[in-house]
């Protein structure tokens, strides 16, 4: 699922119609490896990505709005000073390589024109971008490679030289499979010469590999070799179709790099809460027993004119047993009679008190294992750095994690805004992705009449339908379930249950945690989680 040699040239002549001759007004980086370059082109304004992620590296036009850090890395601050205004010339890319390098004329401190360059080197593992002056020497880059002296692997480093990578020529084997079904396998080489040729006279067509619903590849032409089980789905442009592919596989990786450290610590907490829990289980069960205490104490306190102290077991009447059988009680040998029934009264009334103490536990025991997993659901739905501070904030506020020490910097407090959808008929659907916005939309910012859906006995989002004061139609209903579906733990089961009632049902216990509700007088629909309708009504 690599952007392969000939695919990136289709990506390349792209490019080279929207962007040469255009200026570079705006520069990000939204990640340690993504450069995204805001282009005053000459059919109107774009943006580039550049992306050095060793797990998909590339480079196209990008629609996607991606989440910048509120301080820019130092990277992204050396691109502004050395590219902010400057010129695009002209895209090069060496016969079948996976490198790009983007030819610039800027402007110096002095004011006076200079050459720069902008070289992506798309290789798997080895991906880097790097920036160049006017002599081909490295300004910086994204990925510095120490390289190997007693090997000659290549330096990339700043103030050396820049010299290519050791050419990589290969047929990507999805091309070489597709060529072979074709029947073209006879002169291999002659055959990738051909279409590479075609490619730079822009002959390509972007084409998505479906299979059950999810994308699984892409290339420049349509792939047959699958046969009818995989759907070929044509895109428009190159840039459409590789921010589809990857937006939800960057959006998952981005969160996955960004929280694992908060996914742990969640986890841990709740391992610890779920032990402690069933540990208190196991001793609420052991107090089920005390009444064989107090029986034990009766029967010592009827005979203690038999006892004396010394003894470490007395076997006397069971007047208790209907047939009068023999007991046998264990004494504590240093304590006189009367104090071995006390002893057994005394463990008598401790098992009582500790079912009491140990009942209010557990509840809240569950109350917690319940919260965390809420936390671990919502945690799957964070789509940036700003959700997963909004989380951290939380576990603080709740004791889960330890605040910082008052000669330490905060963090700043985030608050994050929920998902928008909107209905077929044209109504407001607002889906909390954090237990922080689920509390801020159904106790402050609903209103009474507004509908709110939660799918039932199950953790997930609070989801609000805006009625604006009338009656929702059928169908909006039914779409705000299926969003609460989707966005819940039932997300890949057939269908699930989901209750829905005005927002003057739903009420916030005193002291519960956040995102916990109850609810009353309400109504259930069963519908089946839609991932395409999710994108559909999705408002960006």
């Amino acid at each position: 699922m690599a952007l392969d040699a000939i695919c990136l040239a289709a990506v390349v002549e792209e490019l080279r119609s929207a962007i040469c001759g255009g200026r570079i007004d705006k520069i990000y980086q939204p990640s340690t490896q993504d450069v995204v370059l805001a282009v005053r082109g000459n059919t109107g304004n774009v943006r580039v990505l550049l992306s050095a992620n060793p797990s998909h590296p590339r480079l196209h036009l990008t629609a996607l709005e991606r989440e910048n850090p509120e301080k820019p890395p130092m990277f992204c601050m050396l691109l502004r000073k050395h590219l902010t205004g400057a010129r695009i010339l002209d895209l090069d890319q060496p016969y079948m390589e996976r490198l790009v390098t983007i030819r610039l004329e800027a402007t110096n401190e002095l004011g006076d024109k200079v050459s720069r360059s902008l070289v992506l080197e798309a290789m798997g593992r080895k991906a880097n971008l790097i920036l160049l002056d006017g002599e081909g020497r490295i300004i910086d880059c994204i990925r510095r490679v120490e390289g190997d002296i007693t090997t000659g692997a290549r330096q990339v480093l700043p103030g050396l030289f820049y010299r290519l990578p050791e050419p990589r020529f290969g047929v990507p084997p999805l091309l070489e499979r597709e060529l072979r079904f074709r029947g073209e396998e006879g002169n291999l080489t002659e055959a990738v010469g051909t279409l590479w040729a075609k490619v730079k006279e822009g002959i390509a067509t972007p084409t998505m590999l479906v299979r059950d619903g999810k994308m699984v590849d892409y290339s420049f032409l349509p792939i047959l070799q699958y046969g009818p089980e995989t759907e070929l789905k044509e895109y428009p442009t190159f840039g459409e179709l590789l921010d589809d592919f990857y937006e939800t596989r960057e959006q998952q990786e981005h969160t996955r790099q960004r929280g694992e450290d908060l996914l742990r610590t969640v986890k841990s907490a709740r391992e610890r809460t779920a032990r402690k829990l069933e540990n208190q289980r196991q001793e609420l069960l052991s107090t089920l027993d005390r009444e064989r205490l107090r029986q034990m104490g009766d029967i010592l306190t009827s005979n203690l004119h038999l006892l004396k102290k010394g003894h470490s077991v007395a076997r006397l009447t069971n007047y208790y047993d209907p047939d009068g059988e023999e007991i046998e009680i264990a004494l504590d040998p240093l304590l006189t009679p009367q104090e071995n029934a006390a002893k057994y009264y005394k463990d008598y009334n401790k098992a009582k008190n500790a079912e009491k103490a140990l009942t209010l536990q557990i509840e809240r025991g569950e109350n917690d294992l319940s919260y965390l997993d809420s936390v671990l659901e919502t945690l799957s739905l964070a789509e940036g750095e700003r959700d997963l501070q909004e989380i951290r904030q939380e576990l603080t506020d709740t004791g889960y994690l330890k605040r910082l020490k008052k000669g330490g910097k905060r963090e700043k407090r985030m608050a994050g805004k929920p998902m928008e959808f909107q209905t077929d008929s044209g109504l407001r659907v607002s889906v909390g992705k954090n237990n922080s916005q689920n509390d801020l939309l159904t106790t402050r910012q609903a209103g009474k009449g507004d509908l709110w859906f939660h799918t039932q006995k199950l953790h997930g989002s609070h989801v609000i339908l805006w009625s604006r004061g009338e009656e929702p139609d059928e169908g909006s209903i039914v779409q705000a379930a299926m969003l609460a579906a989707w966005f819940s733990q039932g997300r890949e089961a057939g269908k699930i249950p989901v209750d829905y009632t005005p927002v003057k049902f739903v009420r916030k216990p005193a002291g519960a945690k956040p995102g916990m509700v109850v609810y009353t007088t309400y109504q259930t629909l069963m519908v089946q989680p839609d991932g395409d309708l999710v994108k559909r009504l999705r408002v960006k």
